[in-house]
């Protein structure tokens, strides 16, 4: 498995999204998800289960520079980026996350403002790396023009039935690496006849073939699971690969109104 690198970070390039899980569940599934070999871990202030999550991360008995830990900041809360960042350390229990991302972008805060508190929490070791998330094209533009420090991703949802090729394109162009969440569009791509058929095809199932079709985009993704049972199904996606008509058969099944995360302070998506 190859490391995604940039701005002088290593990221696995699968890593274990903990969107709505909560409590013994979240415990329990970053525990096992170090066990059986992730080490890159995604969670939110908003999520509500940072606490858990540290406490998973503990359980594991990993050092904490074995793995690499995600944490954002609310998008109501980006005129104080230090407070929110002060308050999910200690939520989490650690020193420090790899990396600290804007949630979602706030046209009432200027952008400079949040970036500058983002340049301050990297430059004092609290975050050793900074992101964006959910933004558009121009708003990624602007991050990197206004932003006193590099910006490592942009993280975006992305899945076979949202094409978000000029996103990707333009991130790349701007030296952002694009993480993608939702990679299975929320389970909806688990009974697709089209992936079916290519999975059948690799020996996989259709949340493997997804994963990987992600992945060789030199995406980096973070699917979502309360089912430790899953962890080291979604982790087996480095050992074969798609041929170039599975990948185009894939980015045809793109199609509107796709998107699972979409709430009224959403940008104008590009």
């Amino acid at each position: 498995m190859s490391y995604v690198t940039g701005n002088g970070a290593a990221v696995q390039p699968i890593g274990l999204g903990t969107f709505q899980v909560e409590g013994d569940a979240v415990v329990a599934v970053v525990k096992e998800a170090l066990k059986v070999g992730y080490r890159h871990v995604d969670t939110a202030a908003a999520y509500g289960n940072e606490e858990a999550v540290g406490a998973g991360l503990r359980a594991s008995g990993m050092d904490r520079g074995d793995f690499f830990l995600t944490t954002k900041v609310w998008w109501t809360r980006l005129d104080d980026v230090e407070g929110s960042l002060n308050e999910s350390l200690a939520r989490l229990k650690t020193p420090y996350v790899d990396l600290l991302l804007i949630h979602w972008p706030n046209p009432a805060v200027p952008l400079k403002v949040t970036l500058d508190a983002m340049a301050r929490v990297k430059r004092a070791g609290l975050a050793r790396n900074i992101g964006i998330s959910n933004f558009t094209i121009a708003l990624m533009k602007e991050a990197v023009q206004l932003c006193p420090e590099p910006l490592l991703c942009n993280q975006i949802e992305v899945h076979p039935y949202l094409e978000q090729d000029r996103v990707i394109r333009a991130a790349k162009d701007l030296g952002l690496e694009v993480t993608a969440y939702s990679p299975i569009a929320r389970g909806d791509i688990v009974h697709d006849p089209v992936i079916q058929g290519i999975a059948d095809a690799h020996g996989r199932t259709t949340v493997q073939v997804a994963l990987r079709y992600l992945i060789q985009q030199d995406l980096t993704v973070i699917p979502r699971t309360a089912k430790v049972e899953r962890l080291a199904e979604n982790l087996a996606i480095f050992d074969f690969a798609l041929t170039d008509e599975d990948m185009a058969t894939l980015h045809g099944l793109a199609r509107p109104n796709s998107r699972k995360a979409n709430p009224s302070w959403s940008p104008a998506w590009d």
